[in-house]
């Protein structure tokens, strides 16, 4: 009897001791690249360097953060069983640079490539988060400020923020980085438009300029011709 009580303790010790199986991580990217297709727009005719996006310290994480704005706004909280493949700042300069690659001729470089290039964009992520305005609806919020600079005179050129709030399919992680990547390329598909826009009124002024003087010379041609 003695023995069967000693049994029946030691197996309960067991069940106790034996460690709970944690449920696997979920490790999300952006996915593919979406194709980009035909464009009407022509490229830019630039060499482009793209630095390596920076983030502040409590996003420079692979967590998948989130906030209740119904109970605690100021707090931040992040997914146990899921999280992101690399940081945020991380992934989205791949995104940037390469949706910026299809639409540039002469090419988009990196921090690390030791090459030259024409211009500099710097973009520092300020906000990169899953909102719960109730506990089962939910938004993302991405905002970065994004610097445009002439490498050749060190000048800034141009500097805006560029948000983008999309509301989540569902309101957990898998909904937040859904409604995430579909941020990411809609502020990469915004910085492509304010980059042509900024670099056509750059070098429009040569190319109208250079425009007036043949146009002036064809004119005294043309009158020197009609003289003779």
């Amino acid at each position: 009897m003695i023995k069967f009580a000693i049994l029946i303790l030691l197996l309960l010790a067991g069940c106790t001791l034996t460690p709970k199986t944690n449920a696997p991580v979920a490790i999300y990217d952006f996915g593919l690249q979406p194709s980009t297709g035909h464009s009407s727009s022509p490229p830019f005719n630039t060499s482009m360097l793209v630095a390596d996006v920076t983030a502040p310290i409590w996003l420079d994480n692979q967590a998948i953060q989130y906030r209740l704005a119904y109970h605690d706004p100021a707090r931040s909280y992040a997914y146990a069983n899921s999280r992101w493949a690399a940081s945020p700042a991380k992934m989205l300069t791949r995104r940037i640079k390469d949706h910026l690659a299809n639409h540039s001729r002469r090419g988009i470089i990196g921090n690390h490539d030791g090459l030259k290039a024409d211009y500099a964009l710097h973009i520092e992520l300020e906000e990169f988060t899953q909102v719960f305005d109730h506990p089962d609806e939910s938004r993302v919020i991405l905002r970065l400020r994004a610097s445009l600079v002439e490498r050749s005179r060190r000048q800034l050129l141009a500097q805006q923020q560029f948000t983008s709030e999309q509301t989540t399919p569902t309101a957990d992680a898998a909904g937040a980085v859904a409604a995430l990547i579909a941020a990411s390329d809609m502020v990469s598909d915004d910085l492509l438009k304010w980059l042509r826009d900024h670099l056509a009124e750059k070098h429009g002024g040569k190319n109208n300029d250079v425009s007036h003087v043949s146009l002036a010379r064809c004119c005294d041609n043309i009158h020197h011709f009609l003289i003779l």
